[in-house]
């Protein structure tokens, strides 16, 4: 079952996950977008919007250090243990709660407001709950070790088999000895990488680049005449040949 759970299914999502992406960009380009409902309401959109995404690169940015540093990495600088736990704390709950309250909005936003709730599909009914699952199983576990009811340094399990698992060396009796809070939050994340490539997420993978070196937008007269002597012209006038 360990070998099941930590080998075979992580690697079963990241196959879908990258397989996914290349299917949906070759077959799929005009669906590679958020679908914009700004047009629809923009008010909640402008504070939830910011909230949301702000704190989930917060929360991603813990994750990155958390899970791809090694401990004797920030020992080796020395970052003791006491403050890296404190600032993992403060900075994964002021992440987290942002992020639980973007959500919240984006959610009532899209529940309340008739066009946009029209706009919603059922993959993005999936996409919200699988998500909202991760982001509050993340909190609790962030509670529990700040409270100090659950004694687990996930730097030397968790983290340890996150970098066998890239490195293609999984070692599932890392995680068989984690709490329960860690493994329903691996497993869940798991499930959403895999839900991703199918969702409007994939816009996290695409940037506006060719704006830089896009040529400039030429605008022209048809008019002959220069701008600033020409006579105003009757809406029902041709314009050229």
């Amino acid at each position: 079952m360990n070998t099941f759970l930590w080998v075979i299914v992580p690697y079963l999502c990241l196959a879908v996950f990258v397989v996914g992406h290349i299917w949906r960009y070759r077959y799929d380009k005009f669906g590679w977008t958020t679908r914009s409902s700004q047009l629809y309401e923009d008010r909640l959109l402008r504070l939830g919007s910011p909230l949301f995404h702000f704190g989930m690169l917060g929360a991603v940015g813990g994750h990155v250090v958390g899970l791809l540093l090694p401990q004797s990495w920030t020992d080796a600088v020395g970052i003791s243990d006491a403050a890296y736990h404190w600032g993992a704390v403060l900075g994964g709950l002021a992440a987290g709660v942002m992020l639980v309250v973007g959500m919240a909005i984006l959610i009532y936003r899209r529940r309340t407001v008739g066009p946009v709730f029209s706009a919603t599909t059922p993959m993005d009914k999936v996409m919200y709950a699988v998500l909202g699952v991760v982001v509050l199983l993340g909190m609790w576990n962030t509670v529990l070790g700040a409270s100090g009811l659950e004694h687990y340094n996930y730097r030397e399990g968790v983290s340890v088999w996150y970098r066998s698992f890239l490195a293609f060396q999984p070692q599932p009796e890392l995680m068989a000895e984690a709490p329960i809070g860690f493994k329903l939050h691996a497993l869940s994340a798991f499930v959403l990488f895999a839900l991703w490539p199918f969702t409007r997420l994939v816009h996290v993978f695409s940037a506006p680049v060719g704006y830089v070196t896009r040529p400039y937008i030429v605008y022209r007269s048809r008019d002959e005449r220069p701008l600033g002597n020409a006579a105003p012209r009757r809406g029902w006038d041709r314009v050229g040949s």
